[in-house]
């Protein structure tokens, strides 16, 4: 079967950037937004008036994430296309708009008495979506008055998404000279990233120290931009009456802080057992420690040639029918039918993102692969995310918003069903030995480079309240962070990484960190479970996936595994996996 590497877009809305389809769209979207508005300042007098309007407001917030959704692929695939950014920031007017309206619904919300309040729930409509109802009431409370939290969300636009902006139009144009098989060639920032991962260590240090050089020239423009970014925050949160910067990343995942502090200091007591596996993988580089470039490289072993786009397709859907007959026949639409950008060229955003379509009911990806066995891995995660919205786009739109804690979940977890298959299949005792090594790398990706994403932001945070930082701060600032995370375990570390990490500079989603670690873990857990149930485990995978977006993680977790997130136990159980896969891989490499 011929899965395209290039992704369809025209379905969604024909003619890209200059799309009068497109074009049309969004000033009926503004339309929709100016008739809310106007509803909302005539005031409601009746609870029907209310539902109507919560109604109404979720179709057009469905409309908003469509065109998001659409501009984002345009600017993924392309950074130079000025036509797409100058519609990104339409729609981030778009969303601000939105957002104010839901902010004045808010308002509706806290105003109704507790007899009000009940008559609205009982609603046909308002029955599905009433936990996100009592969600929205409460956060009210603690924000700024309406008109206030308004001219915050306007002045936003250009105060602090637009910083945002800067950044991403400053990495766009970034092109880095890089001499390879004799020719120079102009990299962009996504193109070097994938070098880092190159099998040959002479590569992947040339591009380390090519891509330093490279952020730490532009380090001054992004100190700038992610102290403006924490400062708007911190500013914001500060009249709020906040006083934690977690405060609004917690809230925003459904997540107690106690859940969130058993996660790290369960990972940190397990620590030093990944010590011995970062030792061995140092002596099969041929080297005596590990630099940070070394940490996810491949292992020199003759079995890792580059596997073609198609090929890797077959894997990842032959692998997960072994789980989940919907789930590979899904993934086998979304590869055939174009959802998937994944051609290595220039002038591509860096990373990996699954964003989906709520009107058209559909998901893209967007990834460069280029033949290793961490891009199948990435393939199959975002695959993940796209099936997740898959088992929810029947649901009314509020129940299909998930936090970004439990996103990561159904990603992780296909993501786990490809590399234990592979692992089980492997014919020779080499290849078994590289595909533990990269399991067993990407843990340590979400145990140490994931808690140094987490320090560093924390730390830089609380340092900004009293300031603005330089990039020499910046740079001690992830050193530092990174030197704990990885537990001194490295030879050389990455200053400038809190400059090349995209998450630390979205402004939709603060602390952009520690949900992948959650998820992580989390879809462990339920792999666990799914692997002693078997096949049969499918309705209740999908089951749990549908409660994402309607529960708390605590409850989820208890409703779904009869787990208390914030005791050790569970954490414990999800990490003796990947240490069962150190104790394979240490004895497999004893020799």
């Amino acid at each position: 079967m011929n899965y395209p590497d290039v992704w369809e877009l025209s379905s969604i809305f024909k003619g890209g950037s200059t799309s009068s389809e497109f074009k049309q769209f969004v000033e009926e979207t503004d339309g929709c937004l100016n008739e809310l508005e106007g509803r909302l300042q005539s005031g409601l007098e009746r609870i029907e008036e209310l539902e109507s309007l919560i109604v109404d407001t979720q179709q057009a917030m469905q409309r908003v994430r469509e065109a998001s959704a659409f501009v984002s692929c345009l600017t993924a695939q392309n950074v130079k296309d000025e036509k797409a950014a100058l519609w990104q920031g339409k729609i981030t007017v778009q969303s601000t708009a939105l957002q104010t309206i839901w902010g004045m619904i808010d308002v509706e919300l806290t105003l109704l008495s507790e007899t009000e309040w009940e008559q609205l729930l009982v609603k046909k409509k308002m029955k599905e979506i009433s936990f996100h109802l009592l969600e929205r009431r409460e956060s009210a409370k603690e924000k700024l008055p309406p008109a206030e939290e308004k001219l915050a969300a306007q002045l936003a636009i250009d105060g602090y998404h637009a910083w945002g902006k800067v950044y991403q139009q400053a990495v766009g144009r970034m092109s880095i000279p890089f001499v390879e098989d004799g020719q120079e060639k102009f990299l962009s920032a996504g193109q070097l990233q994938n070098r880092l991962h190159h099998v040959d260590r002479q590569v992947r240090k040339r591009a380390f120290h090519l891509s330093e050089k490279a952020w730490g020239e532009e380090a001054g423009l992004f100190a700038a931009t992610l102290n403006h970014l924490a400062g708007f925050r911190i500013q914001l949160y500060k009249a709020r009456g906040w006083t934690s910067v977690l405060k609004e990343p917690l809230e925003m995942n459904r997540m107690q802080d106690e859940t969130l502090k058993m996660m790290w200091d369960t990972i940190k007591k397990n620590k030093q057992m990944l010590y011995p596996f970062m030792d061995r993988k140092a002596t099969l580089l041929g080297i005596k420690k590990l630099a940070i470039y070394d940490v996810n490289a491949p292992l020199p072993l003759r079995h890792n040639q580059s596997i073609p786009y198609e090929h890797a397709c077959e894997l990842i859907i032959s692998h997960f029918k072994r789980f989940s007959q919907k789930l590979a026949v899904f993934a086998e639409g979304a590869l055939r039918d174009g959802w998937v950008e994944a051609e290595n060229r220039s002038h591509k955003r860096p990373g990996g993102v699954c964003t989906t379509f709520p009107l058209s009911k559909q998901s893209r990806i967007f990834m460069t692969y280029d033949g290793s066995m961490s891009n199948v891995s990435t393939l199959a995660h975002e695959l993940g995310h796209a099936f997740h919205a898959h088992c929810l786009k029947e649901k009314e739109p509020l129940s299909q918003r998930y936090a970004m804690n439990v996103a990561e979940t159904a990603s992780t977890f296909a993501e786990a069903i490809v590399a234990d298959a592979l692992v089980e299949e492997a014919n020779t005792k080499e290849m078994k030995i590289a595909l533990l090594e990269n399991k067993i790398s990407r843990a340590i990706a979400f145990f140490m480079n994931i808690h140094a994403r987490f320090l560093f932001e924390t730390r830089f945070y609380e340092r900004r309240k009293e300031g603005m930082l330089s990039a020499e701060q910046l740079n001690d600032l992830m050193i530092t962070a990174q030197q704990e995370a990885y537990g001194q375990q490295l030879s050389t570390y990455s200053p400038t990484f809190w400059a090349s990490k995209l998450h630390f500079h979205i402004t939709g989603v603060p602390f952009y960190n520690f949900p992948y670690t959650f998820g992580y873990l989390f879809s462990l857990g339920l792999y666990k479970k799914a692997q002693e149930v078997g096949s049969s485990y499918e309705k209740s995978y999908i089951a749990l996936l549908e409660d994402t977006a309607r529960m708390s993680v605590e409850e989820l977790a208890k409703k779904h595994l009869d787990a208390d997130l914030t005791k050790p136990d569970f954490w414990q159980e999800a990490i003796n996996v990947v240490l069962a896969d150190i104790d394979e891989f240490m004895a497999l490499t004893k020799e």
